[in-house]
């Protein structure tokens, strides 16, 4: 597997995060952490604060207050190469201004450890694994720009990937892919041998696939833990203003949302 460098995978602790701009709390007090080789999912409503949370713990943007440590130091006290080597990333929306190839673009996650340019014998291996792992071997020699939006999230996870990361952040992994890419992705997740933070929409693939689930409201830390204590009828309606029910999935056994509605909504479901 091409994730992973040799050691244990670090935790990540977050304390008393606040960003502000203008009137608006992006982040209010967010305290919480992501157990060391676990699967954490962090879910909200819209503008909750969940892609502003990842991109404090990826050191995008800098928290006005708190602290992100890894393996107990602050994030900050990094430098940008010794982070790369243990952090890699993934957003939501990539862009690559330049025509560059899908190997090109993956052979860039080789950077931080081998320092090699386009096309290094000694990287080769490593972005033909992440190919593999992706399943996007015979997109090697395509262009970024006529790849489709699935093909495009695919290769920047391999790029990831290719980083041999201890820890892996993603930012909507499965944006733009269709359903069985998105589940296969998210059990390459799971199984990965790495501290891996997702930002999510999806609340059945969370419960599905997560070990640890941190949710947002406004900008503040409101419940983690176990997919089985987080996901429950009372907490849908209080934070997403939701009608649902919370099921055993018929195989695995992990918390499956079941929608009904929106609180006061009419039941669709329901038998006339």
């Amino acid at each position: 597997m091409t994730a992973g460098q040799p050691g244990t995978p670090p935790p990540i602790a977050l304390a008393g995060l606040r960003l502000t701009i203008g009137d608006k709390n992006l982040l209010d007090e967010a305290t919480a952490f992501m157990p060391a080789g676990g699967f954490t999912g962090i879910v909200g409503p819209n503008g909750s604060g969940k892609t502003t949370l990842l991109s404090a713990i990826a050191r995008w943007i800098t928290p006005h207050a708190g602290e992100v440590r890894l393996r107990e130091r602050p994030v900050g006290d990094y430098s940008r190469r010794d982070f790369a080597r243990v952090v890699a990333a993934v957003e939501q929306h990539s862009v690559a201004e330049t025509e560059l190839t899908v190997e090109q673009i993956v052979d860039l996650g080789t950077i931080p450890h081998a320092g090699g340019r386009f096309g290094r014998t000694d990287t080769r291996a490593v972005v033909t694994e992440a190919l593999a792992t992706m399943g996007i071997e015979e997109l090697r020699h395509r262009s970024w720009q006529s790849l489709s939006g699935g093909e495009r999230q695919k290769t920047q996870i391999a790029r990831a990937l290719a980083q041999q990361p201890q820890v892996l952040l993603l930012d909507e992994p499965t944006n733009h892919l269709d359903v069985a890419a998105a589940l296969d992705t998210m059990a390459l997740l799971a199984s990965m041998p790495v501290t891996a933070v997702a930002a999510l929409h999806d609340l059945s693939l969370a419960g599905l696939y997560c070990d640890h689930l941190i949710v947002l409201c406004a900008g503040r830390v409101v419940a983690q833990g176990s997919p089985a204590e987080v996901l429950t009828p009372e907490l849908l309606a209080q934070v997403y203003g939701l009608d649902a029910e919370v099921m055993a999935h018929p195989r695995s056994g992990a918390p499956m949302v079941v929608l009904c509605g929106t609180i006061g909504s009419p039941h669709r479901g329901d038998a006339s």
